[in-house]
């Protein structure tokens, strides 16, 4: 099964958030429209939604050809693209008004402030998820899909 390794990468990649973002949506769903929740979610979600499945598929396939290079394990590749992805998703979320670098934080909405002391733990956080989303779950998909 060696045809299209690259696609069967890519699908691979976007198998967890083609999975996760539907349940997301409804989540702010139901924040938005049963809880009313004051502030735009929506334009928050089109980002994501859009491109964040691409950029798995992307990130898995360059895991892929850098595989037999590099030799990294996919736990501590997928543990990078956060470190890529947040900086260039502030810079996308600033230029559309979303977000907004005050003197003590950033600004969500005009309306959740985060510390600036606390992003580093957030950005922590999520490269130990991304690290545990790669290892088991893309890893597995991509050894079901025999590329691994």
């Amino acid at each position: 099964m060696n045809a299209h390794p690259y696609l069967r990468a890519y699908l691979a990649g976007i198998f967890v958030p083609t999975l996760v973002l539907p349940l997301i949506l409804a989540g702010f769903i139901v924040v938005r429209l049963v809880l009313a929740a004051p502030f735009p979610i929506e334009r928050f979600l089109v980002f994501p939604l859009a491109l964040v499945p691409t950029l798995f598929g992307l990130w898995n396939m360059l895991f892929l050809a850098s595989h037999e290079r590099l030799h990294q394990s996919i736990g501590l590749h997928g543990m990078v693209l956060p470190i890529l992805g947040a900086p260039i998703g502030a810079m996308v979320a600033n230029c559309l008004g979303l977000l907004e670098f005050g003197a003590h934080g950033v600004i969500y909405f005009q309306y959740l402030r985060v510390p600036y002391v606390v992003l580093p733990l957030l950005v922590l956080a999520a490269m130990a998820c991304y690290y545990l989303v790669w290892k088991y779950v893309v890893g597995f998909v991509n050894r079901t899909l025999g590329i691994a």
